[in-house]
């Protein structure tokens, strides 16, 4: 073997130098001392061999990749087949209307909206998702368009290959399953979700006000120990979404759906902690989660907000202070207070934390305690117990929750 491919070596490069070698195989000893050297099929009528040289055209169905084939990316091996694909068609313009990264749920791969859009791409019709499906490892495709603007962040999402857009997706041990043509999926919320998770809830009856299809609920229920969620949504696909994710993950009986706008959610004096995982923001929620909290005991709101934060110098350092809201007269001079902040789920001890969202999460405090105060006819107090950094939009834009504690009577 060694002997035969000395000899093959100089038809190699040659080969090479010609661009007619499929660089995805490498040689393979043959018996009788030959070697196959592999050749793109749609180059063999440019491969001219002088008469002297012996050799044949052999067909070999489980070729050995080569080290370079086994090193490719998802993304160069999809760029290859479509080049493959195209021939002589293939150029820069198409070369930047391929995909980097795209989402995967399962045998689903979710491409972005600018995928594929020059129309040298129609014309292929499926023989292009085929083609995409089978370099990345999936047996459907599917191509994601803008967000619809109908209050329900209904997505666009176009099956392009397959039978039906429901997938399942797997995060922090939870089952979410969900239609991709109809629901949406939030993989930047990921920090938040394992937060979430990692909450003190045993025995605790929690209302989530803006379920979707279960981004907070299940990890509420499957990680964080909350005896009973009241589930709002008015989505009437993430309701089927969520009821399915909820039997998946074996916490239906835990678990009671409230399908519908959440501002007529008739519940009142039941929870221990309300979810208002709504942006750029949850404030048309704010005196629902007053109403459903438990009257005699209070407890705990996380309230989600999109807060601008315009470019500046980095806040000072400074010790970590908690920060609490009575009724006017008890509230310290100034509004000094620092709070406690992590940014990407990261503690930073010791930062002070930005003063734009410190004054965001005081004013909501003031906002929840006046209302509170005005439900019940007595004073109320609250307490700013940590603000948490979900992740930015630009330009200066940051999702945030503030857990606020409520709690009736003189702080």
């Amino acid at each position: 073997p060694a002997r035969a491919r000395a000899r093959a070596l100089p038809r190699r490069r040659c080969l090479e130098q010609e661009r007619l070698l499929d660089g995805r195989y490498r040689l393979q000893p043959l018996p009788g001392g030959r070697v196959a050297l592999p050749v793109l099929e749609e180059k063999l009528s440019r491969l001219c061999l002088a008469p002297d040289v012996p050799c044949e055209l052999l067909r070999i169905q489980d070729a050995v990749p080569s080290r370079a084939a086994r090193r490719r990316t998802p993304a160069q091996k999809l760029r290859e087949e479509l080049r493959r694909l195209l021939g002589g068609s293939w150029s820069e313009e198409l070369e930047r209307d391929v995909p980097h990264a795209w989402h995967r749920h399962g045998d689903l791969v979710l491409l972005s909206e600018d995928s594929f859009s020059a129309e040298p791409w129609a014309r292929l019709g499926s023989a292009l998702w085929q083609t995409v499906a089978s370099a990345l490892g999936a047996r459907r495709v599917a191509r994601r368009g803008r967000v619809m603007p109908d209050g329900m962040r209904t997505p666009s999402v176009t099956l392009l290959l397959g039978q039906h857009g429901w997938v399942e997706h797997v995060d922090n041990g939870i089952r979410y399953t969900f239609d991709v043509t109809k629901c949406m999926f939030s993989p930047g919320n990921v920090t938040e979700k394992l937060r979430v998770a990692s909450l003190p809830c045993s025995g605790e009856v929690l209302v989530d006000l803006y379920a979707g299809i279960g981004y907070f609920t299940l990890p509420f229920l499957v990680h964080a120990g909350a005896a009973f969620v009241h589930a709002c949504e008015w989505n009437s696909h993430a309701v089927e979404a969520l009821h399915r994710s909820l039997l998946l993950n074996g916490v239906r009986h835990r678990c009671r759906i409230h399908a519908g706008d959440s501002r007529q959610l008739q519940l009142r004096d039941v929870a221990d902690r309300v979810n208002l995982g709504l942006i750029p923001s949850s404030e048309e929620g704010w005196p629902v989660a007053c109403r459903v909290l438990k009257k005699h005991t209070g407890g705990v709101l996380h309230i989600h907000h999109n807060v601008e934060t315009p470019p500046g110098p980095a806040p000072p350092q400074s010790p970590l202070l908690p920060a609490q809201r009575g009724p006017p007269e008890a509230a310290s001079p100034g509004g000094q207070a620092q709070l406690p902040v992590e940014n990407g789920g990261e503690e930073t001890p010791g930062a002070g934390l930005r003063p734009e969202w410190r004054r965001w999460a005081e004013a909501t405090a003031t906002r929840i305690q006046g209302l509170l105060a005005e439900l019940h006819g007595q004073p109320w107090c609250t307490s700013i117990l940590h603000v948490q950094a979900v992740k930015s939009y630009a330009p200066h834009v940051h999702h945030l929750v503030l857990d606020l504690q409520c709690r009736p009577g003189l702080p």
